[in-house]
């Protein structure tokens, strides 16, 4: 007998909107759209209905796709005691995908409309290598010199805040659903940022006006491709081209800021708390800093799936020596929060097999990634006066994955929108391992640590002339 996906339990004709989601991927539409078909369900805030938007060309594909089915999503948790799915039907409408944006920053304006929120991916919010906004980003300056015409999202933002301004609505809540340290500051940075390019009048009046509170987000969310959509088609979901699967396992913690209203949020598990920025740098130290120690070990040997890696003896105890070693002494404390047992729960997560989440999507945009998931636990653990020889470890084998061969030989496709500049950077520092850590957009000034800069030259050479297991092996036994 064929299993069933569940249905809204509510009448979505009865819905009508409040919030404007940018950027409909895997992960917003397992979480947050999850939690408000969670609370329509109950029965409330039906005026908190999602329109979706995109301002990318790619956006336009998963448009088509989702008003096809009546903006219905297929969410499948993978729980190895047993698989479930639904139709989420928190989101109403998909706006067309313009160059100009022009029915987003329309939509925007909307007094109705009183969260604007953002799943742009991390590296989609124009940091430079310093952790600031880049205003010198080409797509930022365009949208500078023409803020009625704006590309970014940032921009269609400044141009919907502009609008509500001068006719007196309420500004809305810019809400950053992205897996960044500080989620609000950066994106408040981005959109002031914007601003000041073309209105510093108007910059100042958001940076004074506007809340953007932090949050931290957590699911994991595989890619959809063809076994995603193979189990879609086991609940009778065969023509549904944009399936999301996820681990049964959802956290968002968040700052009550927010001056428009907000949904009731609190009735469907969301936390609540001023003390964001600790449970964020909890989950990215100890969770996305996990998945960068288990990602390149087990792509240099050739391991396809997460779960894989951590049936590997000697990965699963590296990501256990290193959590506990050195990112779980620097990490402050949380409310409510045991650190051993959360990492735990990190690797009970990482575990599941279900999930099938692959090491390449680990292993991509790591330009991006580590210097936010693993450059800032090095520099505290330098600072507190260790020599954070694992994650240092971990900085080699991201070099020589850059490399771009297998331990096996085999080439390794591109998976870094800087992939070719890592590319020939990794085959410089084989004989010149500092032109690795001379990348300051990743690294800052580490460069200038001699100490780090030589016990990184260490474990490249080690790798190379060693391989893989040796070097985790040799670390382990310390």
């Amino acid at each position: 007998m064929m299993m069933q996906a569940t249905l809204p339990a509510y009448d979505r004709r009865k819905l009508t909107p409040g919030i404007v989601h940018i950027g409909l991927g895997n992960f917003h539409r397992a979480h947050l759209a999850v939690y408000m078909d969670d609370l329509f369900a109950m029965g409330s805030n039906h005026d908190w209905a999602i329109i979706g938007a995109g301002v990318r060309a790619p956006d336009a594909r998963m448009r088509d796709a989702l008003k096809a089915q009546d903006y219905l999503s297929t969410v499948i948790e993978l729980d190895p005691t047993g698989r479930s799915a639904r139709r989420i039907g928190s989101m109403i409408d998909f706006l067309p995908v313009e160059p100009d944006n022009a029915c987003l920053i329309a939509a925007m304006t909307r007094p109705e409309i009183r969260i604007v929120s953002l799943t742009v991916t991390e590296g989609g919010y124009f940091v430079d290598s310093t952790g600031q906004f880049d205003a010198a980003a080409p797509e930022i300056v365009a949208d500078g010199a023409n803020p009625t015409r704006p590309a970014t999202a940032f921009g269609a933002i400044v141009a919907a805040l502009r609008a509500r301004r001068a006719a007196g609505t309420q500004p809305f809540t810019v809400m950053s659903c992205d897996n960044l340290p500080g989620n609000g500051k950066v994106a408040r940075d981005a959109v002031v940022g914007t601003a000041r390019l073309s209105d510093p009048d108007l910059a100042a009046w958001i940076d004074q006006t506007v809340a953007f509170p932090n949050a931290m987000v957590d699911r994991i969310t595989p890619a959809t491709g063809p076994r995603e959509l193979a189990i879609a088609a086991e609940f009778g979901l065969a023509n549904d081209p944009v399936p999301v699967t996820c681990e049964p396992f959802r956290q968002w913690v968040l700052e009550d800021t927010f001056p428009a209203g907000r949904p009731a949020w609190d009735k469907v598990g969301v936390t609540f708390t001023p003390h964001v920025h600790a449970f964020e740098t909890m989950k990215i130290r100890i969770l996305n800093g996990g998945h960068a120690l288990i990602a390149y070990p087990g792509g240099l040997k050739g391991i396809h799936f997460v779960h894989e890696a951590m049936a590997d003896p000697l990965i699963c105890a590296f990501l256990d020596a290193v959590e506990t070693r050195e990112i779980l002494p620097i990490v402050p404390p949380v409310p409510g929060q045991d650190l051993m047992d959360y990492k735990a729960l990190i690797l009970h997560r990482f575990s599941n097999p279900d999930v099938a989440d692959t090491e390449r999507r680990l292993c991509l945009d790591g330009s991006n990634r580590q210097p936010k998931f693993i450059v800032p636990s090095i520099r505290d653990a330098l600072a507190a006066g260790h020599k954070a020889e694992g994650l240092t470890l971990l900085c080699a084998l991201w070099c020589r994955y850059c490399y771009g061969l297998t331990e096996a030989g085999e080439t390794i496709a591109p998976n870094d929108p800087n992939w070719d500049a890592l590319q020939a950077r990794a085959q410089d520092a084989r004989a010149n391992p500092a032109a690795w850590i001379e990348m300051d957009q990743v690294y800052g000034d580490l460069a200038q640590n001699a100490d780090f800069v030589a016990r990184f030259a260490q474990a490249l050479a080690f790798v190379w002339e060693n391989g893989v297991d040796a070097a985790l092996t040799r670390y382990i036994g310390t």
